[in-house]
């Protein structure tokens, strides 16, 4: 069932899907091009999704016949000053889909660029369109790895392919993109949104947000951890673990044979 979700405006759009909130990026006239209010507006949307208990999964995808040509160029071509107010909040950086505790998965459907693509590397798990046009753009335009990129392409996909899509800003295709570990999964441009929201749904059905939440926080945490640091959390956090109520329930519904019924998290 689809519902309306609240919090909705013309540039960023959330709409439901059961327990899984899907946030589009809604200026398809250009692409999706990112402007100062879209940004806050995409960082608020993924807060509210993460606070509500109703959500344990959010898709993000672009409206229309792409993800996101990067930032509005007409904010670009007015100088300094003025790219610089465009920057987003801390708070509302691409990196936002890190900090919240739900799954993040994005569908890239469409060209992506720029900002956009910081926006598709700000994301859990990724899915892409088979033909979509993918590049980070900035040493075309003059530009430097933004948002962080330096510090996460090398983690997700190695030194020298994120020097090559770095320093050449080539445009590659989903197929690739997969093929080199960019993106987890590929598909039709008519079936990628479905897709990801179908992987989505499965995790909000079958998959503990306990557990769901501190894998993700260990992840991200441990990308800095020595590994002696790492193995010291996770002793912590199993031991934490083996009495939480959702292995209870895990083991209680196995035995009776149906899924279990994990309860939401906490409020945000």
């Amino acid at each position: 069932m689809t519902t309306a979700q609240a919090g909705t405006t013309p540039e960023i759009t959330v709409r439901r899907e059961g327990a899984v909130a899907i946030v589009s990026l809604s200026r398809p006239d250009v692409l999706n091009a990112i402007t100062p209010s879209m940004a806050a507006a995409y960082g608020d949307a993924l807060r509210a999704a993460d606070a509500g208990p109703g959500v344990r999964a959010v898709v993000v995808t672009g409206a229309g016949r792409g993800f996101c040509a990067g930032a509005d160029l007409g904010i670009l071509s007015e100088g300094a000053a003025t790219i610089r107010g465009f920057l987003p909040r801390r708070e509302d950086l691409p990196t936002v889909a890190f900090r919240i505790r739900k799954p993040v998965i994005c569908a890239v459907n469409g060209p992506v660029a720029g900002i956009g693509f910081a926006y598709m590397m700000g994301s859990d798990v990724r899915f892409a369109a088979a033909d979509a046009k993918i590049s980070t753009t900035f040493a075309r335009l003059g530009l430097v790895a933004e948002y962080g990129l330096s510090w996460l392409l090398p983690r997700v996909i190695g030194t020298a392919w994120s020097l090559d899509l770095l320093l050449s800003a080539r445009t590659i295709t989903g197929e690739e993109a997969a093929r080199i570990g960019l993106v987890q999964y590929v598909s039709s441009r008519e079936s990628v949104l479905a897709e990801a929201v179908g992987y989505a749904t499965r995790l909000a059905e079958s998959c503990s947000p306990y557990s769901m939440a501190t894998a993700k926080s260990q992840v991200y945490a441990d990308l800095e951890a020595t590994d002696d640091a790492a193995l010291r959390r996770t002793l912590a956090l199993m031991d934490e673990s083996f009495e939480h109520p959702d292995l209870a329930a895990a083991l209680a519904a196995r035995g009776e044979g149906h899924a279990p019924e994990f309860p939401p998290l906490p409020a945000g």
